[in-house]
């Protein structure tokens, strides 16, 4: 199947180019490009998953669209007859993977809500007990429990390494009170209406980040919007607390890595074909779910 590692369009500025994202200068707006790549512990990997790229960018235009009424996100244009009409240099393997947005001045800080422990915030939890980041969390949780109600964990964007959760107050003196505020509140609101569709599904939905953006207008919502990528689908079905659970994301990645004693460090190794198969698969199954529909 083929692969698109890396967006080439000479005639525009490349403004920033990802993990997985290509974003490019249209001055008004700004053309993103979702590629194939895949990253695990902050490192992409030398090969990339089929697919990958229009699994995220039709499943985030699913959710824009599917949670409108909540609050203003950034789409400007989605069809690829609109975009090849504004971009020179078009080129099939672009199709279903691009997007034209508005321009918008980022939140230091990475909104995320949570409605099981897992990841970073249980190894917090489980290093330092129940009050961590301003949170009073009840104590004797295990991995994958589901919290008594749902929580807004907002974390700094690091531009190497990993995020770090921080506390609200700090959220606050980092993006403003009255913003941090807003975007507590989308979060919280985007996310209540986001878990009920994917329990529709047979989905519970973990947790999920979402990123805001300052525009002449206000705060919107940009970046992607509740993919593998950003979130923690689980099957429902199979929830048991206590440990890992089966996810819609790249654990078949991580758990290669992990296998082959990987140290972690650039470059990232070339995916075996099992490996690749096997994670399609997953993002593949979670956008038929969610979405309802087939990959075009």
């Amino acid at each position: 199947m083929p692969v698109l590692m890396e967006s080439s369009l000479g005639g525009l500025r490349l403004a920033h180019r990802g993990k997985v994202r290509d974003t490019y200068d249209l001055g008004e707006h700004l053309l993103i490009i979702a590629s194939d790549r895949i990253s695990a512990f902050d490192v992409v990997m030398a090969n990339g998953i089929p697919d990958k790229g229009r699994i995220l960018t039709r499943m985030s235009n699913f959710w824009f669209g599917e949670l409108g009424a909540v609050c203003p996100n950034h789409l400007v244009e989605t069809s690829d007859e609109g975009i090849r009409a504004r971009v020179d240099g078009w080129t099939p393997d672009l199709a279903g993977r691009a997007v034209v947005v508005r321009k918008a001045r980022p939140l230091t800080i990475e909104c995320v809500a949570r409605q099981y422990i897992a990841g970073s915030l249980f190894k917090e939890y489980r290093a330092e007990g129940g009050k961590i980041h301003g949170l009073d969390l009840p104590p004797g949780l295990a991995d994958g429990d589901r919290l008594p109600e749902v929580i807004f964990t907002p974390a700094t964007k690091a531009t190497s390494g990993h995020d770090e959760n921080i506390s609200f107050a700090e959220a606050a003196n980092r993006a403003g009170t009255e913003v941090a505020e807003l975007a507590r509140k989308w979060t919280l609101a985007l996310f209540a209406k986001a878990v009920e569709h994917a329990a529709s599904a047979g989905l519970i939905l973990a947790d999920t980040k979402f990123e805001f953006g300052l525009t002449e207008d206000g705060l919107v919502w940009i970046d992607e919007a509740l993919t593998p990528d950003s979130s923690r689908y689980w099957e429902a079905s199979l929830w048991k607390p206590g440990g890992a659970q089966p996810s819609f994301d790249k654990q078949f990645v991580r758990d290669y890595l992990e296998s082959i004693g990987w140290d972690k460090r650039p470059p990232g190794p070339t995916l075996p074909a099992e490996v690749v198969e096997k994670t399609r698969a997953k993002y593949l199954e979670c956008y038929r779910r969610v979405t309802g529909g087939e990959l075009a």
